[in-house]
């Protein structure tokens, strides 16, 4: 069953206006309501000293994702922010592409509980290389604004 055309636009709307992303070049690629898809092409600019990707840069991504994830669930007037995460690196990010999966597994009205994996495409397949927990809240009304 495929998601309400306003919520994927919605998640997308909200996704575009994240300039980290803009600035990774990393891409929301699947929205279903509890679960989003993001990918980074690997990049050089973004490894650390032995060329992998950046543990940083990983953690970044699952984190959106872990939000975007929890945001699909939430009113549409509301916003999202992180409120704590944890990430367990499992394996060196070597590959061609990040992919990062997130699901809800719990939806509250104020916090959600989400999880995330994070896998490198290498040799056309997937390796597994972090995953997360992560909680995030929901902003009633809208979205907090940073200054910038």
């Amino acid at each position: 069953m495929s998601p309400d055309p306003e919520l994927v636009a919605r998640v997308r709307a909200s996704y575009a206006k994240q300039t980290v992303m803009a600035t990774l070049d990393a891409s929301l690629t699947r929205v279903e309501p509890g679960e989003v898809e993001i990918t980074l092409p690997y990049r050089a600019d973004l490894a650390q000293q032995n060329g992998f990707l950046h543990a940083g840069i990983v953690s970044t991504v699952l984190d959106s994702a872990c939000g975007y994830a929890a945001f699909t669930l939430m009113p549409a007037d509301a916003g999202v922010v992180s409120v704590e995460f944890k990430v367990n690196l499992l394996s060196p990010a070597a590959g061609t592409r990040l992919i990062a999966r997130a699901r809800v597994i719990r939806a509250g009205r104020t916090l959600s509980v989400c999880q995330a994996d994070a896998f490198m495409l290498q040799d056309g397949a997937e390796k597994h290389v972090a995953t997360m927990t992560g909680t995030m809240m929901c902003l009633q009304g809208g979205e907090l604004k940073g200054k910038g």
